[in-house]
């Protein structure tokens, strides 16, 4: 009779161990409070910019943004931008968008990240298919790689067509950002000052094309690495320096062991976090 409990005791403890839900992500706000999936998208869709940060690999972001798009464009019309796409690939999106050259064709013409079947074409045909216009931030990445070299005065080298592709000259900076500041010591002096310098170009640049194709009555829904826009810093501050008006929501993305229980050290990264665990599946 004992061994016949002991037993019944180890299949109810199995069965109520691996009968556990495993959730792919779990929503928290600011505060580290559960959040629902609705409740995010209220608040986004009275916003005027939506910074929607993410791991470049991680395929649970990459479906949420999808999603995300999907359903505010029920709601409000809608102009999407992302870090991913360099601002003077412009003409090869557009091209794109409008039927005028195939994935193979805008493939080859512009600069398009190795992911970007998986996890942004989506997104660009969803624009596609809404008659959405799609901007692309980015600034080239030759042109960071000069500030990493050389700073913010290499810039001035460039012609009048390459300064259109970047934020107009001279950038504000403020070194003592504690994003800039992490950066820095986070690579142990290596890069020096310019290293956070060539993030700041990247914020700055994004904040601009943001900035320069907004319209009225629409919310620009802008997908970029969530270190871009953590602790409200990067393009948010950049934003915020041209206009202090701005109703801007932020998303940003954690890994931790167990995404039930909110890690104290993420709050206030963003608006709303968005904590996957650690073995997700990566997409490269």
């Amino acid at each position: 009779m004992r061994k016949l409990i002991v037993f019944l005791l180890f299949v109810a403890f199995s069965t109520l161990m691996f009968s556990q839900n495993k959730p792919a992500y779990k929503l928290y706000n600011a505060k580290g409070t559960k959040v629902s999936y609705k409740r995010m998208i209220h608040k986004m869709k009275k916003a005027d910019v939506v910074l929607y940060g993410e791991h470049h690999n991680n395929p649970i972001v990459h479906w949420l943004q999808y999603e995300t798009t999907a359903d505010l464009n029920k709601l409000r019309k809608l102009i999407l931008g992302a870090e991913m796409l360099e601002a003077d690939n412009q003409t090869q999106l557009n091209e794109y968008l409008a039927g005028e050259i195939d994935q193979k064709a805008f493939d080859t013409v512009a600069r398009l990240w190795k992911n970007h079947i998986t996890d942004y074409k989506p997104l660009v045909d969803l624009a596609n298919e809404n008659k959405l216009k799609f901007i692309a931030t980015n600034i080239p990445r030759k042109f960071a790689s000069l500030v990493f070299k050389d700073g913010f005065d290499a810039l001035e080298a460039l012609s009048n067509e390459e300064k259109s592709w970047i934020a107009p000259l001279p950038i504000k900076y403020d070194a003592t950002l504690p994003g800039y500041v992490k950066m820095k010591e986070m690579m142990g002096g290596h890069g020096g000052d310019n290293l956070p310098k060539a993030q700041a170009i990247k914020d700055a640049t994004m904040a601009y094309f943001i900035l320069k194709n907004m319209e009225n009555n629409k919310l620009f829904l802008h997908y970029n690495g969530s270190y871009h826009s953590d602790n409200y810093e990067g393009i948010y501050w950049y934003l915020k320096q041209e206009n202090k008006d701005l109703n801007i929501v932020t998303v940003s993305v954690v890994e931790q062991e167990n995404i039930k229980r909110f890690n104290k050290e993420n709050k206030l990264k963003a608006d709303f976090i968005i904590v996957v665990s650690p073995t997700m599946t990566k997409t490269y």
